[in-house]
């Protein structure tokens, strides 16, 4: 899930809504992953009881693994061992990496949320974690908070110069504004309301994520023809 093949790829880090009717939401998740690449898909039910969680995870996993995209369980590590998911992410406020690590085992990915630090970043990477995430770099209608951080794309630049571990970049990501992100390094877009409230329907929506982040990757440069 975590490895951007060479020299560069980008790829969609789906995240569900913050609310989910589960039938209806598991015919728009089929739809989306049939329609394109999507990496994986991130569980995000905050202040739900742990069988609405299970419930969710019951439904939505299966339909992940169908079309081989990686199913990651937000916050809550004991859950993602349980469920048999294929990784967590924590916040700074959630579990810490080593937690998450030592509950969902070595094989399982672990992602940490940075925020728009550089040192929370690389000591989340020197421990261990399978990828970081950067943001908000765009106003988000999803995630309280989000609005007031304004994290620049060069940090993705950085990262890219800095380490190998793989970023994500969040927070307000739409088909519009992404380029720039995937410009400056991104491996993973994350995202949310601009897939799911997409005005033409979350399978278009991942086409044409997909056609942007294809136009924004740098383009290999053409190689000699040798004459004869």
């Amino acid at each position: 899930m975590v490895n951007a093949s060479s020299p560069r790829a980008c790829r969609l880090y789906l995240i569900t809504p913050p609310q989910i009717d589960i039938g209806l939401f598991s015919s728009a998740l089929n739809s989306a992953l049939e329609a394109g690449d999507v990496a994986c898909l991130q569980l995000r039910l905050k202040d739900l009881p742990d069988d609405a969680v299970r419930r969710a995870t019951e439904a939505l996993m299966p339909i992940c693994h169908a079309h081989d995209v990686a199913f990651i369980m937000n916050d809550r590590p004991d859950l993602a061992k349980e469920l048999g998911c294929d990784g967590v992410h924590v916040g700074q406020g959630d579990a810490a990496y080593d937690e998450a690590r030592r509950l969902v085992g070595p094989d399982a990915v672990v992602g940490v949320t940075c925020k728009d630090s550089r040192d929370l970043a690389l000591i989340a990477a020197e421990a261990g974690a399978d990828y970081v995430a950067f943001g908000g770099f765009f106003p988000s209608t999803t995630k309280q908070g989000a609005q007031r951080l304004k994290s620049d794309p060069e940090l993705l630049t950085w990262w890219q110069d800095t380490t190998t571990v793989p970023c994500v970049a969040i927070g307000g990501i739409t088909v519009e504004n992404c380029g720039t992100l995937v410009a400056a390094g991104a491996d993973f877009l994350a995202v949310i309301s601009g897939v799911w409230d997409y005005p033409a329907g979350p399978a278009q929506a991942v086409r044409d994520f997909n056609r942007a982040i294809a136009a924004a990757l740098p383009q290999p440069a053409p190689t000699a023809r040798r004459q004869s």
